[in-house]
C-alpha cells in the first residue's frame, strides 16, 4: 500500500510503501473491543471503597428488648437500614485490570492501524518539528492539512517546539512512537504518523505473520 508523504504546510513530499501485515489489514471490531476494555480497566484506580457494619464505629448493644415493643426486631445500630450504619455490598477497593496476551495486544494495534489506513484517515508527514514554540502558528498549518481531531505519533523523541505548541491545541494529542495504544488511536478521528514512526512501527513488527 502506497501513500503520499505531505510536510507539515501541506506540500507533498514523496511517497512510503506501507507494508500490508501492519496496515492492510481487515479490521476485527471484536479484537479492538477486547483491546480497548483492557485498556480501559487497566486504567481504573479502583480506589473506591465503602463501609460495611464491621467498619462503622457505633455501639454494639442491642437498640431496645426483644420483645413487647410492637416493632420489628433488632439488634446493632451498624445495620445497613439504620442512618450511619455500615453500606451492604458496597465497593471494595481492588485491581480491575485483567490479562492479555502480548501477542494479542500487538495483534490488537495493527487492527487499529489498518481501520485507520482503510477509512483514509491515515496521514503521513515528512517530519514533526517547529522552528518557535507557537500555537497559532501550528494551528495553522493543522488547518492546512484539515487536522481538527488528531493523533500525532512522532519518532522516539518529540521535538519540544512542536509538542510545546501542540499541546493548547484542542483535541490534538502528540505521543512518540513508544507511547502508541489502541485506545488513543480509536479515539481521534486522523491518525498522523511521521516517516521515523511508520519505520519503526514497521520494524517493530516485522516478521510477524498475519493472522
Amino acid at each position: 500500500m502506497d501513500i503520499e508523504i505531505t510536510t507539515l504546510d501541506g506540500k507533498k513530499s514523496g511517497k512510503v510503501s506501507l507494508s500490508d501485515t501492519v496496515f492492510g489489514l481487515e479490521p476485527r471490531e471484536d479484537i479492538l473491543h477486547r483491546m480497548v476494555r483492557y485498556q480501559r480497566a487497566k486504567a481504573r484506580q479502583g480506589t473506591h471503597q465503602t463501609k460495611g457494619r464491621s467498619d462503622v464505629d457505633r455501639t454494639g448493644a442491642r437498640m431496645y428488648r426483644q420483645k413487647g415493643t410492637g416493632g420489628a426486631r433488632h439488634h446493632s445500630q451498624a445495620a445497613p437500614q439504620f442512618r450511619g450504619g455500615g453500606k451492604a455490598h458496597g465497593p471494595q477497593s481492588r485491581d480491575h485490570s485483567h490479562d492479555l496476551t502480548k501477542k494479542f495486544r500487538a495483534l490488537a494495534l495493527r487492527h487499529a492501524l489498518s481501520t485507520k489506513a482503510k477509512n483514509g484517515s491515515l496521514v503521513v508527514v515528512d517530519d514533526m518539528s517547529a522552528k518557535d514554540p507557537k500555537t497559532a502558528a501550528l494551528r495553522g498549518q493543522f488547518t492546512k492539512l484539515g487536522l481538527q481531531n488528531a493523533l500525532m505519533i512522532g519518532g522516539a523523541e518529540l521535538d519540544g517546539n512542536f509538542q510545546k505548541a501542540a499541546r493548547n491545541i484542542p483535541n490534538i494529542d502528540v505521543l512518540p512512537i513508544q507511547g502508541i495504544n489502541v485506545y488513543d488511536i480509536l479515539r481521534r478521528h486522523t491518525l498522523v504518523l511521521s516517516k521515523a514512526a511508520v519505520e519503526a512501527l514497521e520494524a517493530r513488527f516485522n516478521g510477524e505473520g498475519v493472522k
